[in-house]
């Protein structure tokens, strides 16, 4: 495999600037098979990250989840749970696995709520508080960003 080549740091700098003055979360470029993503890590925008990434695999399509009413905007909610990184969610430990968790269940403190893979490595996103789940707002194999709400935890 060749070795990529290094993007120039007044690139890199030109991203980041992008990023800020369109208030997104998250810029990809990609040239040949080398690809470099900034993606703001905090709500302030004060720390960004760069790093080349591999090309991500197709996502699993499984069955959307099951909504119990939810206020209009329910990352204000105050049992939403946050995405804590830009990744893709998967709501089972494995393709044809029963969901860690479905409306109505019950959690504690620590369970196992979701998976986000990023950057290849599956991080399990654990329960903040004991609870029962109202809402599950993502589906499986979807794409997430730094503080999109997951799941609602009332």
């Amino acid at each position: 495999m060749t070795k990529p080549k290094k993007f120039d740091q007044d690139l890199i700098r030109q991203l980041a600037t992008l990023l800020d003055e369109t208030n997104l979360t998250e810029i990809e470029l990609e040239q040949n098979d080398f690809r470099v993503r900034v993606a703001r890590q905090a709500a302030n925008g004060a720390q960004t990250i760069v790093a080349p990434a591999a090309v991500a695999p197709a996502a699993v399509s499984a069955p959307a989840p099951v909504e119990v009413a939810v206020s209009a905007d329910p990352a204000n909610h105050p049992g939403a749970v946050p995405s804590p990184m830009v990744g893709t969610a998967y709501l089972a430990p494995e393709p044809g696995a029963r969901a860690f968790v479905e409306v109505g269940a019950n959690v504690r403190e620590g369970d196992t709520l979701i998976i986000i893979e990023a950057m290849k490595t599956m991080n399990q996103i654990p329960a903040p508080k004991s609870g029962r789940i109202t809402a599950v707002l993502v589906t499986d194999g979807q794409p997430v960003e730094f503080g999109e709400p997951l799941v609602i935890i009332e």
